[in-house]
């Protein structure tokens, strides 16, 4: 009889335990009085697969359990064979839990929303972009050259599709045509938010990078690797690895350095924003790590606002005669991680020094208040 039972049980249960292997539940909850907007979360694939060990990634789709429409996805591998992790672009409002759930299914097309790659026609640029603001940093062909520049360059844009190829094809990107143009002066400065080694209060500046290697390119978000040579740094021989990745309906990259020197155990290091010679709107906030400048209105191009959120102590903020600074330290071969981009009035979103200060101090909250992830 008891045999009988559990039989009679077990397939009672087997169209529920079956289920259970065709779906996954996810549950993202803001705890934080913060509005979170665009937001792109990063849900471990194991964990997903745990759950839903039959998922299809050709065919499989992420619903919003309340409004039952799709979520827009990317997964992300991070330069490595295996799926590293599922990440999505939601809303959350304060204080709430939003409800998802994957099943098998035909994902609509995401647009793409974010953009990088190498540039060999323009001089080994390496370029980025999203669907706010994009960027370039500058390779070995350049160097030598009166274009030469050390710093992160702006290439500011008032529109959601993508302008890199664009731009470059037409090749006249220092006018605006429309949609945008480069009128940000980078020099050899760190421009808008570059990091460097700062020994005997000196900025040790590296030659450009030598190599390259692209890990994603979007649909939501893109991530790449500078690697430079080793250089002199006031007597430190130093080496450097910077992995950059920008979101989707972000202002600022996420920039992660890990620097490789002799002898010591850590290095002071500087972040800098170039400083125009007219009256700008500076933001020190030492004890937040963030550094903002609301640039000189460039007559009929705008107003640029930069700025630079770290993410580790800070020694020290100050402006010289040139650029923004702000110092912090690095030990010897662990990564550092800062956040630094851009903002343009003439998009429409963010039009003066007040909303730029505001946008940085709510970025910096949202990092010390990341959402929660649960998957069922």
């Amino acid at each position: 009889m008891k045999n009988i039972i559990c039989i009679s049980l077990f397939f009672l249960l087997l169209p529920l335990m079956l289920l259970s292997q065709n779906k996954a539940a996810i549950e993202i909850q803001n705890n934080s009085d913060l509005e979170r907007n665009e937001a792109v979360v990063a849900i471990n694939w194991q964990t997903i697969l745990s759950h839903y060990p039959q998922i299809d990634t050709s065919n499989f789709v992420v619903i919003n359990a309340e409004t039952k429409k799709q979520i827009p996805y990317q997964l992300e591998h991070k330069g490595l064979p295996k799926i590293q992790n599922l990440l999505i672009q939601v809303n959350v409002k304060a204080k709430t839990t939003l409800s998802l759930f994957i099943q098998k299914g035909k994902p609509n097309p995401v647009e793409v929303k974010t953009y990088a790659r190498y540039v060999p026609e323009r001089k080994d640029d390496f370029a980025w972009e999203n669907d706010k603001i994009a960027f370039r940093t500058y390779g070995k062909a350049i160097e030598n050259t009166n274009e030469d520049a050390y710093g992160f360059d702006v290439w500011v844009k008032r529109t959601d599709k993508m302008v890199i190829n664009e731009r470059y094809k037409l090749g006249n990107y220092h006018k605006d045509n429309g949609n945008g143009m480069d009128y940000y002066h980078v020099g050899h400065t760190l421009g808008a938010g570059n990091m460097a080694p700062f020994i005997k209060d000196t900025i040790r500046y590296s030659a450009n990078y030598h190599q390259w290697k692209l890990l994603d390119n979007g649909p939501l978000r893109s991530t790449f690797q500078l690697i430079y040579d080793t250089w002199n740094a006031g007597g430190i021989k130093v080496k450097a690895v910077k992995t950059i990745s920008l979101d989707a309906g972000s202002q600022l990259s996420r920039v992660e350095n890990k620097y490789t020197f002799d002898d010591n155990k850590s290095m002071p290091v500087v972040v800098g924003i170039i400083k125009r010679p007219e009256s700008g709107v500076i933001l020190l906030e030492e004890q937040k790590g963030i550094m903002g400048y609301w640039e000189p209105t460039a007559k009929e191009d705008g107003t640029t606002g930069v700025g630079s959120i770290l993410t580790t102590p800070v020694k020290n903020m100050f402006v010289n005669k040139e650029q923004i600074l702000g110092i912090t330290e690095v030990k010897n071969n662990e990564p550092i991680v800062y956040y630094t981009g851009a903002s343009w009035d003439k998009a429409g979103e963010i039009v003066n020094s007040v909303q730029w200060f505001e946008y940085l101090n709510h970025f910096s909250q949202e990092l010390k208040n990341p959402l929660l992830v649960s998957v069922r």
